[in-house]
């Protein structure tokens, strides 16, 4: 049985308006080739005849969305993915933001946590921070649409490229923070006390998230057509305090964007008027 031959192109708008639909995530006809190649071995493993026969499973499952979320999400990340932004959290944002805020706790939102490496960096460098800084006190809460990506995150057992990656650039912070078993490392319970993850959909309004003085929204606002981008920034922006800051990825800018946001530099930005006004009023 061929599932893939001669799928409609009514079939192949339909599943790419539910990857819209559920996740918010915009796609093209030109994706389709991908899309299929992730429902693919789900669509079989079913033992369905074809991709309208799926469609009306997940028309008809709660259960089968949630698998679907986590079929067409891409979850790629890694520890300290682009340095610079955590060289700017360790030396000025860290050392700053507690100066100003001295016996607050610091709340920071993971908002695309994946499996959780951003996570638990944030955490390792917060860690580091208190060491010289004793009454610092700091939270962070890892959301992502997948309930598959989340218990991974959640376990904080990793091995492969990604633990290779930080045993490369970080040796002291990996034995420090993890405890290694052969090609396998494991968060330490001094982390896994400052961080949490939790199921959130970045275009739902963050309702019982709080409010966050710092939030990364790294690497998922390519997936969004512009409007879906307004949308995303909206819902983040109601749970951010005043004057937080939003950090982007590498590859994201607010420029196309209107928004509550002001350019600080590169990859940055901040809930409210730009930092000249700012330094202006305190003058």
């Amino acid at each position: 049985m061929d599932i893939d031959k001669d799928v409609e192109a009514s079939v192949q708008r339909a599943l790419i308006e539910k990857v819209r639909r559920h996740t918010g995530i915009a796609m093209n006809e030109r994706k389709w080739t991908m899309l299929k190649g992730r429902l693919r071995r789900r669509v079989m493993a079913l033992g369905l005849p074809d991709y309208r026969d799926y469609l009306q499973v997940l028309d008809a499952s709660s259960e089968e969305v949630r698998d679907f979320i986590d079929l067409v999400t891409t979850n790629e990340t890694s520890f300290f993915r682009t340095p610079r932004i955590w060289e700017y959290f360790a030396q000025s944002y860290l050392p700053q933001w507690h100066a100003a805020h001295a016996g607050t706790p610091l709340r920071i939102w993971s908002a695309a946590a994946s499996s959780g490496e951003e996570a638990w960096t944030t955490a390792m460098l917060c860690e580091e921070f208190r060491a010289s800084e004793p009454a610092f006190r700091y939270a962070v809460v890892g959301t992502d649409i997948s309930d598959g990506i989340l218990a991974s995150a959640r376990s904080g057992r990793y091995q492969g490229r990604n633990i290779e990656g930080l045993r490369a650039s970080h040796p002291a912070l990996l034995q420090k923070w993890f405890r290694s078993e052969g090609a396998q490392a494991t968060v330490n319970d001094a982390l896994r006390a400052h961080v949490s993850f939790r199921q959130h959909n970045l275009y739902a309004l963050p309702r019982d998230l709080g409010q966050f003085d710092l939030v990364l929204l790294r690497n998922v606002l390519i997936y969004f057509d512009l409007d879906g981008q307004h949308a995303v920034l909206s819902n983040v922006r109601r749970a951010m305090k005043p004057d937080a800051v939003l950090i982007v990825g590498e590859s994201e800018s607010l420029s196309r964007v209107s928004t509550g946001f002001t350019f600080e530099q590169p990859l940055i930005y901040r809930n409210g008027r730009p930092r000249e006004e700012r330094d202006h009023e305190h003058a």
